[in-house]
């Protein structure tokens, strides 16, 4: 990876910040003029550093009231099966994290649930009939402190 300038730093935080400015605000906030500026910005979505953009939306105005962390310890870890893990848990809409991990657990699911009856019926129904699957340990997360955020910039 190559480093960034100043200028590309400033970019990416002014985008992460707020990614509905316009091209003449980011460029007036960076000190460039919009064509430039624009370049620069089309040239960070190719190389792959700015993967896309999105909104973000509110849990608790969606209605979903429990956020629960999935502690997963798989049965045996061949590729076949982790394969057929992953590809089974990225398509269920209420897991909104999955992290392979080392230690005792294998993978980390973040998901949301609108109460924890329903939060239940995912672990129950979904989660335990994942390919693999042995050990489930869940948590619930009583207060976010911080949430994904920006990323740190540096040169």
């Amino acid at each position: 990876m190559k480093p960034f300038d100043p200028t590309d730093q400033a970019i990416l935080l002014a985008l992460q910040r707020d990614a509905r400015q316009t091209m003449a605000e980011l460029a007036d906030h960076v000190s460039l003029s919009q064509s430039p500026c624009w370049r620069r910005v089309r040239q960070l979505e190719e190389s792959g550093v700015i993967e896309g953009y999105q909104a973000k939306l509110s849990r608790r105005h969606l209605g979903y009231g429990v956020t629960g962390f999935i502690h997963l310890q798989m049965q045996n870890h061949t590729a076949e099966i982790a394969a057929a893990f992953e590809r089974e848990v990225v398509a269920l809409p209420q897991v909104v994290a999955c992290h392979n991990l080392s230690g005792h657990y294998d993978y980390l699911i973040e998901a949301i649930a609108t109460d924890l009856e329903a939060f239940s019926t995912l672990v129950r129904n979904k989660i335990r009939c994942l390919p693999g699957v042995k050990e489930i340990a869940t948590s619930f997360s009583l207060k976010e402190v911080k949430a994904a955020g920006s990323l740190p910039v540096s040169a």
